[in-house]
């Protein structure tokens, strides 16, 4: 008889337990239409320490689903916390696990994913650049097909400068397959005349169909994999690893052989791998390819430089001029050539004597010096007229008048600094 009496009150006690978890849960669920989110979770705290996750799945799917809602906070207005975010995210899958059915769960997860996007936008607008690239980075891993979110995030690590972090997804991007483009649906609107992007094809198909539009047309937009493989290189480059950099860089001239810009990006590797007669052979290869381009012809000027070929150097940062007057560093860069050669004239004119040899010798040196002055003039005059608030350009133009004796404009420009 003692016996079972003892047996049956140790039942009437597991059960009055497990009602007690039910009830916290129900607590805390009451606690969430209340706006009250901290009691929400001390009660289901208080159901998980009696025992709640030993009960029937219903219950463990509905405590589960209610600690992801209570660490997410009000739906309209979550938690930017991304630790909670996270917790949050793994409680909805724990409840999925139990019940892979369970509406509320996946809405859940959904739910926390948009939110740690829009959150990372709100960081970047901070410039919280290294709390935007975590949270894009976790949204990515809540759902993988979305890898949208794992090129974000490199780019929010390049912004923080957490460069072992964007590599890392770079390169997760590659091996993926990610080719980052996506289809884009516009249509002209009739009233305007003007062509317009819609959000999706259903809405432009019924905009078409009321016949406010027409001329429906679908757009692939390009895809970014040589991007991709470019910015691996000269990540590589900054981490000071040239071999995967250049790897790298093949990779992305498989993916697109003919885009410029990526033939310049090896170009730089070489560069700055110290190389210039590979850099100057690959800019004339891009030359070929890009004749209109005065950047291609600016690069190559300096080049031409490193390599001490200064009439070549002279010729490219003419062409660039002609193709776009309006780059001040070219301007400067030829003036700069030109006046390089001041340096071996006054060196000789500082080591003669006094003879009448000598003298006649220094007249010589110094009229080569002012033909120098006033060879470099132009340029940095029009360098001027490109941009007035170079300090560097109105001081060697101050200076190259008073040389020529040109002491009105010399005022000018002495002026000009002064009100900088």
């Amino acid at each position: 008889m003692n016996t079972k009496l003892i047996t049956l009150g140790l039942a009437l006690f597991l059960g009055f337990n497990m009602t007690a978890q039910k009830k916290e849960v129900k607590s805390a669920e009451k606690a969430m239409k209340d706006n009250n989110y901290e009691e929400a979770i001390k009660e289901l705290d208080a159901a998980k320490s009696a025992g709640i996750l030993d009960e029937k799945d219903k219950w463990v799917v509905r405590y589960y689903v209610a600690l992801g809602d209570a660490l997410f906070g009000p739906k309209e207005n979550g938690t930017n916390d991304i630790e909670k975010l996270e917790k949050s995210a793994e409680a909805y899958k724990k409840a999925l696990e139990k019940d892979d059915s369970e509406t509320d769960a996946t809405d859940g997860l959904f739910m926390v994913k948009n939110q740690l996007v829009n959150s990372a936008v709100e960081d970047q607008n901070k410039k919280d650049f290294s709390t935007a690239k975590e949270k894009l980075y976790k949204s990515y891993q809540l759902d993988k097909n979305d890898t949208i979110y794992l090129y974000y995030a490199a780019g929010s690590a390049i912004s923080a400068q957490e460069l072992d972090d964007a590599v890392s997804y770079y390169e997760e991007l590659l091996e993926l397959g990610f080719d980052g483009s996506k289809m884009e649906y516009f249509a002209v609107n009739n009233e305007t005349g003007e062509r317009e992007k819609f959000g999706d094809k259903d809405y432009r198909d019924l905009m078409v169909r009321s016949d406010n539009y027409s001329k429906p047309e679908d757009v692939k937009s390009p895809s970014v994999k040589a991007e991709i493989a470019k910015n691996t290189s000269r990540l590589y480059i900054q981490l000071e690893q040239p071999e995967k950099a250049m790897e790298a860089i093949e990779v992305a001239k498989e993916m697109d052989p003919d885009d410029i810009t990526l033939l310049q990006a090896e170009a730089d590797l070489y560069y700055q791998l110290g190389d210039v007669e590979k850099y100057q052979e690959l800019m004339n290869n891009i030359k070929d390819k890009a004749p209109d381009d005065a950047m291609v012809y600016y690069n190559l000027g300096v080049s031409a430089e490193q390599l001490e070929d200064e009439e070549a150097a002279k010729q490219f940062y003419e062409k660039s001029i002609e193709l776009d007057p309006e780059y001040v560093y070219t301007y400067l860069n030829l003036a700069r050539l030109i006046l390089s050669e001041e340096t071996k004239l006054v060196e000789e004119m500082n080591e003669l004597g006094m003879s009448a040899a000598d003298n006649k010798r220094y007249e010589q040196l110094n009229k080569q010096k002012k033909e120098l002055y006033e060879e470099a003039l132009p340029y940095l005059e029009k360098a001027y007229k490109v941009d007035s608030t170079n300090k560097g350009v109105i001081q060697t133009l101050m200076n190259i008048h008073y040389q020529l004796g040109n002491d009105d404009e010399a005022e000018k420009m002495k002026n000009a600094l002064e009100e900088l």
